[in-house]
């Protein structure tokens, strides 16, 4: 892995100079980690996870996935058929979990925006977190579900008209463009009322208090410590001339990475993880939620709309806060390879077969190309 040299990063910007960070973008007690602190001067030393491969893996208009194996020694961790099958159980999970039924377009808007397709991410890492602590697959399916029905909520919701005003999602016209705004805002509450149904009802083999805790921690990373605090501060930001990288991190780590890190430890928590191993994993889920919406805001000024299956330079044209707009494309390039070294780091000390999901996952977030 290449050397990345952030020394003049550090004392260009001011985010890594505690006094002159904004007290009102401090993290709040339910975020303390911040992946943005003790940045290394090189990112170049082994993570202890060289007999799994380190994947480059994109998923095409065909969904398939290119692998690139810097260890082609140790080929132990197929990751193309793990998404392919992966993302087959979660699609068909899906797919019995929303069936139509009256009143039929309510479902219908319901199944168009959930059964659109997309990467599977969310669902996949809280899947690959409770087999890496022992868990079976099929403790944590209904909470994959749910993440991922959330996750569509918060889509349709985010290309509302009052919201980013989107017309493309996934490759298709987004939901209110077919649905109308009125139906297309009930499919996102109805999909956000069912995902915590689903988990309560439709969880078995774990006990009542653990199904508690998932409810409780996945209602807390879409509420107003989570998802909606960085939506807010996302939209209170546009057009705004000195927003600052700490407010950045503060949109993207609740905005992106709160259910991204919800996933990880709901898969942990159902999977009967201790509390040191969904302690690790949470710090892990962060790291690599961050890794997400930076690679997000880097294709969003690189690819065009046909490669990324929605609106290209959006955020642009909406004046928004990124990071290539506060520090450029290289540093954050940079920044988001630092982000995918140290998502690794974490894993040190699960058993790497187990652990190797996740790492290829994290490898696919850091180097996708849509």
């Amino acid at each position: 892995m290449a050397s990345v040299n952030l020394g003049s990063w550090v004392q260009s910007y001011s985010i890594f100079n505690q006094a002159s960070r904004s007290k009102s973008f401090l993290f709040p007690r339910s975020f303390p980690f911040n992946p943005l602190m003790n940045l290394s001067s090189s990112t170049s030393k082994a993570h202890g996870f060289t007999s799994v491969p380190s994947v480059s893996a994109v998923f095409t208009e065909g969904d398939t996935v290119k692998e690139e194996e810097q260890h082609p020694q140790n080929l132990t961790f197929d990751f193309k058929s793990y998404m392919i099958q992966k993302a087959t159980t979660i699609n068909q999970a899906l797919d019995s979990a929303v069936p139509i039924r009256d009143p039929v377009k309510i479902y219908e808007a319901m199944r168009y925006s959930l059964l659109a397709g997309g990467k599977r991410v969310r669902p996949m890492l809280c899947l690959a977190a409770c087999e890496l602590v022992g868990g079976q697959e099929s403790k944590a399916l209904p909470a994959a579900c749910a993440v991922e029905m959330i996750h569509t909520m918060s889509l349709i919701h985010d290309d509302l008209p009052c919201m980013d005003n989107d017309d493309l999602r996934r490759g298709k016209p987004t939901n209110h463009k077919v649905y109308g705004e009125d139906i297309a805002v009930l499919a996102g509450d109805a999909l956000l009322a069912y995902a915590f149904e689903h988990i309560a009802v439709s969880t078995v083999g774990v006990s009542h208090g653990r199904i508690v805790r998932a409810v409780g921690e996945l209602a807390k990373s879409i509420g107003a410590e989570g998802l909606v605090a960085g939506q807010v501060v996302d939209i209170c930001s546009e057009g705004l001339t000195d927003v600052g990288l700490d407010r950045l991190e503060f949109i993207h780590v609740h905005k992106t990475a709160a259910l991204l890190e919800a996933a990880v430890v709901l898969g942990a928590i159902l999977g009967g993880g201790c509390d040191e191993d969904v302690k690790k994993l949470r710090k892990f889920a962060r790291n690599i939620g961050l890794l997400f919406q930076v690679v997000d805001d880097i294709l969003d000024v690189t690819k065009s709309s046909k490669e990324l299956g929605k609106t290209a330079g959006k955020d642009l044209v909406a004046d928004k806060v990124t990071y290539p707009k506060l520090i450029g494309i290289e540093k954050s390039r940079e920044f988001a390879e630092k982000l995918r070294s140290d998502s690794l780091e974490l894993l040190q000390g699960f058993n790497p077969e187990k652990a190797a999901p996740l790492v290829a996952l994290a490898n696919y977030i850091a180097y996708r190309r849509n």
